[in-house]
């Protein structure tokens, strides 16, 4: 690989090129797209989900999911770290339903703070003392795939990190919660113990134990 020019280097980090984002001459990331396919899969997770959260599935995996999908909603399309979260989530079996529903429902909040991530990464990609790294990794063989040369990028990513272990936490709560009030005082509700009696969700709960997800 060809080892960078300094001034290659200074174009890439120079103000001018640094605010340069997603889209060119915009502070702000393209919209996210919502098309059919994409639409039918993440009703699909939402469905998931929804049975997730009535089930006995840990708090800490759904509640990772979301902090995982935090992380994906800001981070930029197709890149290095887009790839090493999902990697995470399969190699730590997290729940990729809650995952990938607050990936969709994150990016478009990520796109309404770029005007702050780009503010902030642009301070970031300007400090002086952090001038000789940034370089370094400018020349590293996979690094500069993480986009981290551009003002959004780098903001999105310390904004998302950040704000992930509070995702994680506030979400176990809520989770906690929602499971100690709703669905605890739904399952003693009569129409609840009338359905279980039925022949038919003793076939759903057969079912779903042999081929549900």
């Amino acid at each position: 690989m060809r080892r960078a020019d300094p001034s290659d280097m200074d174009a890439a980090l120079r103000p001018g090129a640094a605010s340069q984002t997603l889209r060119t001459g915009d502070c702000h990331r393209a919209p996210p797209v919502a098309n059919l396919g994409r639409m039918t899969f993440l009703l699909k997770q939402i469905f998931s989900f929804l049975k997730l959260l009535n089930s006995d599935t840990g708090s800490n995996q759904i509640a990772s999911g979301i902090a995982c999908g935090l992380i994906l909603g800001f981070a930029p399309a197709l890149s290095i770290q887009t790839f090493f979260v999902i990697a995470v989530i399969f190699l730590f079996r997290i729940q990729i339903g809650a995952a990938m529903i607050f990936a969709f429902f994150f990016s478009f909040v990520a796109w309404v703070v770029d005007p702050i991530s780009h503010e902030l990464g642009m301070t970031v990609l300007e400090m002086e003392s952090l001038r000789p790294l940034f370089t370094e990794m400018y020349n590293m063989p996979i690094i500069p795939f993480t986009k981290f040369y551009n003002s959004i990028a780098m903001g999105s990513a310390i904004v998302s990190l950040a704000l992930a272990p509070f995702v994680f936490v506030g979400s176990k709560i809520l989770i906690q919660k929602y499971r100690d009030t709703v669905v605890a005082r739904f399952k003693e509700t009569k129409l609840w113990k009338a359905v279980k009696a039925t022949s038919f969700y003793s076939f759903y709960a057969k079912y779903d134990e042999l081929y549900g997800a």
